[in-house]
């Protein structure tokens, strides 16, 4: 089978490669390796779909592995860590050659490059007996991706080059970083093509609508509403008005719910339920092809076998900030679905402890000295338990839970966020009742009026671990970076003690700080992640100063 050459530079090398492979699960089969850069490929909408397959799940893989958690939860202050473990996000240390930084460029880059190259072979190559409204819809997938990546990149990185064409750019000697307006008005674009063009119910379950590009475009014209404020304190109307139609749009006419219970998400039965806007979609186990599982359950389960049935589980350096958990308000149903309290009883997630029987879960107590505390609550979200509980779908470093990038609680804050814009407060209609609802799922109170605060809360609490905290961070930054210091400022990142009232069935817990850490310099310089140096040494434009892109 032939090979493509990969181009010197490890982002180009990224942008060019092809990664399919063969496999048995329904929408996500995939063409053989190399397969789309054939004229002869695209003769059917079942294999031009199976084209597009790839782009919910591998080219997504570094990313999910520990950027999503490392940089979307860490970097924002909603971890803690003993220092074994991604202390460089949690901390405000990161570096050019630092994991977290090195996966998340290289795998955003390469969503770029593969949906460029899909679209390309779909638009050069498409049978004529495909119907056009199903090349439309791949495009649109490719489209919608390539929005998505530029979506996090410039979020994660700042400026960033823009890479439209994967031909253009093999003749391209002076690649350089795009500002950051021109970035998101390249994303923004993509994203509004994907509106238009993507129908309203799906494929196959699993794939985006344009009800998943409605909302990923409210949350872009929230974020781009800051950027071309220059920082004033406050976001462009303009766009705050867009970011509000498009959610409305999608909260009123999608036909989306909310799950009833909140922990029901985060079951891999559960996978594309009636919340779920756009999900990575993962399998547990695919021999073929590593890359294609969800093994984010293997780096956060806080023990090996006892919770997976296999030897990953290396989470117990890490765990929720004391920070976060100070947020939660008594009764709120979300912290027992996200974090693992000592002492804790379960009777919906089982664990197989000592080698013994599989037994719903009690929270072990480690009394890690003479306070009779943990020091720390372990994560719970995306920890989904072993075989027994998941239809025998686990194996070692491989889940098939789905990976959340939108669900509609995200959206209902969305436009709470939109609506309430540079005011003090809100009492919009829709607003408050999509709000409420949040509330309410989690065994909250109703609230009469929403300010900035209690919204910024309400996405920490609600999209804990889902890889949303630092850019609700850098959105703020962007039009009031003084108030997104502050915050970095005043989170304790340190180690604490989680002492329970009890070792089994334990009701209340004590937080006792040990070991405070704040991240005490944070600024322009360092708000954004480094490029890493690899890419630095072979594209030295990219330390030059950014360019509009058209």
């Amino acid at each position: 089978m032939k090979k493509i050459t990969p181009y010197k530079t490890g982002m180009l090398v990224l942008a060019l490669l092809v990664l399919f492979v063969s496999c048995k699960k329904d929408f996500l089969n995939r063409p053989p390796e190399d397969a789309i850069t054939d004229g002869n490929y695209y003769t059917s909408t079942e294999r031009m779909m199976a084209a597009t397959a790839v782009l919910y799940n591998l080219v997504w893989f570094e990313y999910n592995d520990m950027p999503s958690y490392g940089i979307g939860d860490g970097r924002a202050g909603m971890m803690t860590t003993g220092g074994s473990f991604i202390p460089e996000d949690i901390r405000f240390t990161s570096t050019p050659v630092d994991r977290s930084v090195e996966q998340a460029w290289r795998s955003f880059f390469n969503i770029i490059g593969q949906s460029n190259t899909i679209r390309y072979g779909v638009e050069t190559y498409a049978s004529e007996a495909i119907p056009e409204n199903m090349k439309t819809y791949a495009i649109a997938e490719c489209r919608f991706m390539r929005g998505m990546a530029y979506y996090y990149l410039v979020q994660t990185f700042g400026a960033v080059p823009v890479i439209e064409s994967n031909t253009a750019l093999l003749t391209d000697t002076s690649l350089s970083r795009n500002t950051i307006p021109s970035v998101w008005r390249f994303a923004i674009r993509d994203l509004r093509f994907a509106a238009e063009n993507l129908p309203a119910t799906p494929y196959k379950p699993g794939r985006i609508t344009k009800w998943s590009a409605e909302g990923m475009l409210a949350k872009a014209y929230l974020a781009y509403a800051g950027v071309m404020s220059n920082n004033s304190g406050t976001r462009v109307q303009q766009f705050l008005d867009s970011a509000a139609y498009f959610a409305k749009d999608v909260i009123q006419n999608s036909g989306a719910t909310l799950m009833s219970d909140y922990k029901d998400l985060f079951l891999t039965r559960n996978n594309n339920n009636s919340e779920s806007l756009f999900a990575l979609q993962w399998q547990f186990n695919n021999p073929a092809q590593y890359g294609t599982q969800n093994d984010v359950q293997a780096f956060l389960a806080f023990e090996s076998n006892t919770i997976t049935g296999f030897g990953d589980g290396w989470g117990g350096d890490v765990g929720a900030s004391k920070h976060v958990l100070e947020m939660y308000e008594n009764g709120d149903k979300r912290r027992k679905a996200t974090w693992f309290y000592p002492g804790e009883y379960y009777d919906w997630f089982r664990w197989k402890p000592n080698g013994g029987d599989v037994q719903n879960m009690i929270v072990p107590n480690r009394d890690v000295d003479a306070s009779g505390g943990n020091n720390r609550a372990w994560v719970k979200k995306y920890i989904v338990g072993g075989p027994w509980d998941n239809n025998g779908e686990i194996t070692f470093m491989g889940t098939g839970m789905n990976t959340y990038i939108l669900r509609l609680a995200d959206v209902y804050l969305a436009y709470a966020e939109a609506v309430l814009g540079n005011n003090a407060s809100t009492n919009d209609g829709l607003a408050l009742s999509s709000f409420n609802s949040i509330r309410a799922r989690a065994g909250l109170n109703s609230v009469s009026s929403i300010t900035w605060d209690a919204l910024f809360k309400e996405r920490w609490l609600e999209l804990a671990m889902e890889g949303q905290a630092w850019y609700d961070l850098v959105r703020l930054y962007y039009y009031n970076k003084t108030k997104a210091f502050d915050i970095i400022k005043a989170q304790n990142r340190g180690d604490y003690y989680l002492v329970p009232n009890s070792n089994t069935n334990a009701t209340a817990w004590t937080i006792n700080a040990r070991t405070d850490y704040y991240v005490t310099a944070v600024s322009d310089a360092n708000f954004w992640l480094p490029i890493p140096a690899e890419e630095l040494t072979k594209a030295p434009n990219l330390n030059k100063p950014p360019v509009e892109y058209p």
